[in-house]
């Protein structure tokens, strides 16, 4: 049947009836204008729902339109007046400013002279592939019970990093250090609720399905059928998707936080599905990066995935970091920021001295930009050396977006040094259970999604589809 006839025998089988006052809708398009006010105003003012940092999502928005080479001089002129609509309430305004700069950072100029157009532009798999490299792929035997233990000590380590960081992140190391000194284990009783993992398993469900063959669609799907909200970039791809925008354009259509950390935070999964294949790890991580990201942000989750790939073959951390940097384009931004990062590694005796020029040089970006994350990773793996608590400390008293960073790579430490890597000081305040606010999976068992995640991986090798 025709949409057309539908919609006429719907019309004309209905009978009009007179409805009672506790029968009309009206209580609901009220409930609608709290819901639009809270959304708006959540741009100007929030907290980051487990560390209580201040953020401003609008303002960080117009930052990252300036770091990717636009001219925002229209769209900084009215941040005054919405910061004031929001300070005295006035929703009617504050609605039609933050309109007004989301306009002005869609129409933006190109700044010719900034930097960022000096680089290479990876918008397409096959511009990337043809840069990027050489890529070496190590054989791993995914039939294996230690390809059981990795991958279980990956979503353990992952799931531990995420929980030390969530408490932390949108601070800077000198804050951080002046409440807490030392960092050496968790600062409050840890949960694992995390909006970084909802991405993974999304992930892992449309590979359950196609394996190899699971393209950006595929995974965009589970993304609608199972993630309610999202934040940032993901926020604005989940807008995207359901309007049916779908990859690559779900990830940067009117979506300023492109190259934010939203993508890196989710390579992991990618390079668990690849073990010592970084090019199939790259290839994944692209599928899956696109969905909500573009260009370097998409190269943020090809760093991690390639990362937790290697792990699998490598068994030094330095050495798995460097390669995983030769993975990356030279003429990229990203490059630049992750052997900036590498060479002053190199170059300063400890992590402190490592970290404050990384921090200074990249002062311009926002706390969860790709950049800054990307560069703290490095220096928590460079002086952490394979050494788990070590690699945590570091990276917990870095701040930025600490869940994400600490996360991701504690899941490289974790594949690469097997469960004995995590003392009991890490893994028994998590026990074995991981909450989410996804459809179907509040709650899971994570020795169960490590056996689900080996059960994909062994069916996708076999081809058994």
């Amino acid at each position: 049947m025709k949409a057309w006839e539908m919609e006429r025998d719907m019309r004309k089988s209905a009978k009009p009836r007179v409805l009672s006052e506790e029968e009309q809708t009206w209580d609901e398009i009220s409930n609608l204008e709290k819901q639009a006010d809270a959304s708006v105003k959540i741009l100007w003012h929030s907290e980051v729902p487990g560390s209580g940092a201040p953020e401003r999502l609008i303002i960080g928005a117009i930052q990252s339109m300036e770091n990717r080479g636009y001219d925002v001089g229209k769209a900084e002129q009215l941040i005054p007046e919405g910061l004031k609509a929001c300070g005295e309430n006035d929703m009617a305004r504050l609605h039609m400013i933050t309109s007004m700069i989301f306009r002005e950072l869609y129409t933006a100029k190109k700044d010719q002279a900034s930097p960022y157009w000096n680089f290479g532009e990876y918008d397409s798999w096959e511009k990337y592939k043809n840069a990027a490299g050489p890529f070496e792929r190590h054989e791993f035997d995914v039939f294996s019970r230690e390809f059981e233990e990795r991958i279980y000590a990956g979503w353990m380590g992952q799931i531990c990093g995420g929980a030390l960081g969530t408490a932390l992140e949108g601070y800077t190391a000198e804050k951080l250090q002046e409440v807490f000194g030392e960092i050496d284990g968790y600062v409050r009783k840890p949960n694992t609720y995390n909006d970084d993992i909802t991405y993974e398993l999304a992930f892992l469900k449309a590979f359950k399905q196609k394996g190899y063959n699971t393209d950006s669609h595929d995974i965009a799907r589970q993304w609608i059928a199972l993630i309610p909200f999202g934040w940032s970039a993901e926020d604005v791809a989940l807008r995207n998707l359901r309007c049916g925008i779908y990859p690559p354009e779900s990830g940067f259509f009117n979506n300023p936080y492109s190259e934010w950390i939203g993508a890196q935070m989710r390579g992991a999964v990618c390079g668990m599905a690849a073990p010592g294949d970084p090019r199939l790890a790259a290839e994944l991580a692209w599928r899956d990066g696109v969905i909500s990201h573009r260009n370097n942000g998409v190269l943020g989750e090809i760093f991690n995935a390639a990362m937790c790939s290697l792990a699998f073959v490598k068994g030094d951390a330095r050495e798995m970091v460097e390669d995983a940097v030769k993975l990356i384009p030279e003429d990229s931004e990203y490059y630049q920021v992750v052997k900036y990062a590498l060479d002053r590694c190199r170059l300063e005796q400890d992590w402190r001295a490592a970290w404050a020029a990384c921090e200074k040089h990249l002062e311009k970006y926002n706390w969860v930009h790709a950049y800054p994350n990307a560069a703290a990773e490095v220096v928590a793996l460079w002086f952490g050396n394979g050494d788990f608590d070590r690699t945590m400390k570091i990276i917990a008293q870095e701040g930025q977006d600490v869940d994400c960073n600490a996360a991701q790579i504690a899941a490289a430490i974790g594949i690469m040094k097997g469960p004995e890597a995590l003392s009991e000081k890490w893994t028994r305040p998590i026990g074995d259970e991981l909450c989410t606010y996804m459809r179907e999976m509040k709650k899971l068992s994570i020795r169960e999604l490590s056996k689900w995640t080996v059960e994909c991986v062994r069916k996708a090798a076999k081809g058994d589809f």
